[in-house]
């Protein structure tokens, strides 16, 4: 077993991943930094490396818009302690962050230290947000209701979700997840239970509304 952490950073500009890289450098007890530039990409890095010890994701890169690419890494490895780093970094965008499984927020505007300071927060089993900003509660009553409906969700289920968000089909999700259609007929009815829609294409506008749109795949 290798010692040190290891990290995903998934951001599309290399400049930025780079800063992240040596801030997450300084903080010593690095084992491996893998990077992504797309959403495809990042997915592919979570799932290929089970040992992962934190993923940072930029809110918005290819492939993924908004916090729907938070939910759908948070169902493929829900126990890995995922950090978004954004230029939005706003309190209605921090906290929808955090209450949708964030285990932390990185302004794109801060320091090294305060980087390094979040990042070791959160390996320390902690809750990291911006300082200074009161998060205060949400407002819009629809989006309550939505976060409470997706916490409900099983990793599996959140899962599902995001990939009828990607557009694949059943038969689709079956095969890369390794189950049966039918298994995946019966997420996708209780995924629409739980959100309170009818449809997949509906499951997939709802989504939308959380901050972002719906999941594209890349090219």
């Amino acid at each position: 077993m290798p010692s040190g952490h290891t990290f995903v950073i998934a951001d599309d500009h290399p400049l930025f991943r780079g800063a992240l890289k040596e801030a997450l450098a300084g903080i010593g007890d690095v084992a491996a930094i893998h990077e992504a530039g797309d959403f495809e990409s990042a997915k592919a890095l979570v799932l290929a490396n089970e040992d992962v010890d934190m993923v940072l994701l930029d809110l918005s890169m290819p492939g993924a818009s908004g916090l729907s690419g938070l939910i759908s890494l948070r169902g493929i490895h829900p126990a890995v302690p995922l950090v978004v780093v954004s230029a939005h970094d706003d309190p209605v965008t921090i906290r929808r962050a955090l209450d949708l499984g964030a285990s932390g927020f990185i302004s794109k505007s801060a320091s090294m230290e305060e980087i390094r300071g979040a990042v070791q927060a959160v390996l320390a089993g902690d809750i990291a947000a911006p300082a200074g900003i009161e998060l205060g509660v949400e407002r819009d009553p629809e989006i309550s209701d939505l976060i409470k409906r997706l916490q409900a969700l099983t990793p599996q289920q959140t899962r599902v979700l995001g990939m009828l968000a990607e557009g694949l089909l059943n038969k689709q999700i079956a095969y890369e997840l390794g189950v049966s259609e039918a298994t995946i007929k019966a997420h996708v009815s209780a995924v629409l239970q739980k959100l309170g829609v009818d449809s997949r294409t509906q499951a997939v506008i709802r989504l939308s509304k959380i901050g972002g749109d719906p999941l594209h795949p890349v090219g």
